[in-house]
């Protein structure tokens, strides 16, 4: 059988539009001391020749803290993506977009590596549901 339109998805996450391709530098949203995290590869994406990986919001990725601590960067971190400036749809219709692109470290498992989380933004999606448990929203 083909791999084509076999039809439905195993995940439950919409479509997004993907705006961070690969070497995207984007904020780090929580408090593990990292300012800045590079992009350099994106979980589950198999591509296409000569086409870079791109992240929305939801995806798990790959990233250097360029801007922190001594201790975080010169590492590779998981993170997820939780904010984006590319605007998306989302099922009821409504097209969101936000003011800066962000993401929080996260460890192997999902979990958020830090305690908080910056800003009153936050991811629509219901892949991540242990990463806003613990989240305090700051204006």
């Amino acid at each position: 059988m083909s791999k084509r339109g076999r039809g439905g998805s195993s995940g439950a996450k919409f479509r997004i539009s993907l705006g961070l391709p690969v070497g995207a530098v984007i904020n780090c949203a929580d408090n593990t001391g990292a300012k800045n995290l590079y992009i350099i590869s994106v979980k589950g994406i198999k591509g296409r020749l000569n086409r870079l990986p791109a992240a929305g919001v939801g995806d798990m990725v790959m990233a250097t803290v360029k801007k922190g601590k001594p201790e975080l960067r010169k590492k590779v971190h998981p993170a997820v993506v939780i904010r984006q400036r590319k605007s998306y749809r989302r099922k009821d219709g409504v097209f969101l977009y936000f003011e800066d692109n962000a993401g929080v470290i996260v460890n192997n498992k999902g979990e958020m590596k830090g305690s908080w989380r910056h800003r009153k933004r936050w991811l629509d999606s219901g892949l991540f549901p242990h990463l806003w448990r613990r989240t305090e929203i700051s204006e």
